[in-house]
C-alpha cells in the first residue's frame, strides 16, 4: 500500500511537469508564431491605405505641406495615403486621434511645433514626445514680422523706436492666446522692452484680414499665409526671422541683420506615428520621407512657399521636440501666457 501512495505521488509529480513543459513549449511556440506574424505584417507593409491625420483645417500651412508629402510618400510606397483633417483644441483633437491609433503604420499624423506648444497651456489627453514615435521632421518655415502699411515704419530699428515711443498703443494680431506667432510677439517685446497689446483671433486668416483692414498694426505670419499680400503691396515685411533671407522675398532682410541677432522663433513640422509603432516601420517611413524631400522638386515647391525642406532622423525630431518644448516653456513662463488671460 505505501509503494503504491509512493507511486501515485511519482505519478503526479510526473504528469505535473509534463503539463508544466507543454505550457512553456505552448508560450515559446505562441511567442514565435506572434513575432513572425508581425515581421510578416513588417515585411509586407505597406499593404493598404495609410491614413494622414493633419490636426488643423483644411488651407492652412500644416494642410498644404501635409497633402504634398502625403501625395509623393503613397508614390514612393504604392499606397493610398488618406488626409483627415481634425481640427480643434491648438491641434489636440488630432494628437488625440493619433495617440489612440492602432501602432502599426497605417495611421500617421503631420503636424507642426503647435504639437509641443498646446501641452504647455493647456492639459492635453496626452504626453506630447512619450505617447508618440516621431517618425521625421518634414520642413521648417521662418517668421515675417509684416505691417498695417500706415505704420511710419520701414525697417526694424524704425518700428522699434516707434513702439517704445507708444507704449501699449500698438496691438499684434495672433492666431490665438499660444500660438506660435503669439510666442513670436511675446518674445520679441522681452528681447526690445517694449510694451504692446495682443489680439488673439481663432486662426491666421482672419488675423491677417483684420492686419489688411487696418484694425490690428501688425503680425508675426508664416510666409505662405502672407507672401501674397506683400507681394500686392497690401502689408509691409520689414524682418525675416532665420539665417538668411527668403528667397522668395530676397529685399527683406533678416532679424539677425536687423540687429536682433538672436531672435528666433520658427515652424517645424514633422511627420508622427502613435508610441510602439514598430521600428522597422518607422525607420521605412523616415527614409522614404528623406527621400522626398531632397528632391529637388519638392525642395523648389516648398521655397516657392516660404519653407525650406528640413530632413532628419527619428531620433533628431525627438531632440528637436525635447529642445523646443524647454524653450517655449521659458517663454511662456516669463511673459506669463495663460490661456485665460
Amino acid at each position: 500500500m505505501r509503494n503504491y501512495k509512493k507511486s501515485m505521488r511519482n505519478n503526479k509529480k510526473v504528469s505535473m511537469i509534463i503539463f508544466v513543459r507543454a505550457v512553456r513549449i505552448q508560450l515559446v511556440v505562441g511567442t514565435l508564431l506572434f513575432f513572425a506574424s508581425i515581421a510578416a505584417a513588417q515585411q509586407g507593409y505597406p499593404n493598404k491605405p495609410i491614413r494622414v491625420i493633419i490636426p488643423t483645417s483644411a488651407g492652412g500651412s500644416t494642410d498644404i505641406l501635409a497633402r504634398l508629402i502625403g501625395q509623393k510618400l503613397g508614390e514612393s510606397l504604392g499606397q493610398q495615403l488618406i488626409a483627415d483633417n481634425r481640427a480643434g483644441g491648438n491641434g489636440t483633437v488630432g494628437g488625440e486621434a493619433l495617440a489612440k491609433a492602432a501602432p502599426d503604420g497605417y495611421t500617421l499624423m503631420i503636424t507642426s511645433s503647435s504639437h509641443i506648444i498646446t501641452p504647455l497651456l493647456a492639459p492635453t489627453p496626452y504626453d506630447a514626445i512619450k505617447d508618440f514615435s516621431p517618425v521625421a521632421a518634414n520642413a521648417s518655415s521662418e517668421n515675417i514680422l509684416v505691417l498695417h502699411p500706415s505704420i511710419p515704419a520701414n525697417n526694424l530699428q524704425e518700428f522699434i523706436r516707434l513702439a517704445k515711443a507708444n507704449p501699449n498703443q500698438l496691438n499684434y494680431a495672433t492666431g490665438g492666446v499660444g500660438t506660435l506667432s503669439h510666442l513670436a510677439g511675446a518674445l520679441f517685446c522681452i528681447m526690445t522692452n517694449v510694451k504692446m497689446q495682443q489680439i488673439p483671433y481663432k486662426s491666421g486668416a482672419p488675423a491677417i484680414i483684420d492686419l489688411i483692414g487696418g484694425h490690428v498694426q501688425l503680425y508675426f505670419a508664416v510666409p505662405i499665409s502672407i507672401m501674397p499680400r506683400v507681394k500686392g503691396g497690401r502689408v509691409k515685411a520689414i524682418a525675416v526671422t532665420g539665417k538668411s533671407r527668403l528667397a522668395a522675398l530676397p529685399d527683406v532682410p533678416t532679424f539677425a541683420e536687423a540687429g536682433m541677432t538672436d531672435f528666433d522663433v520658427k515652424y517645424w513640422y514633422g511627420t508622427l506615428a502613435p508610441a510602439a509603432t514598430p521600428k522597422e516601420i518607422i525607420g521605412k517611413l523616415s527614409a522614404e520621407i528623406g527621400r522626398i524631400l531632397a528632391s529637388s522638386e519638392v525642395r523648389e515647391k516648398l521655397v516657392s512657399q516660404g519653407m525650406d525642406a528640413y530632413i532628419s532622423t527619428p531620433e533628431e525630431l525627438t531632440a528637436l521636440m525635447r529642445a523646443e518644448t524647454a524653450k517655449y516653456a521659458k517663454i511662456i513662463k516669463t511673459a506669463d501666457i495663460r490661456m485665460d488671460k
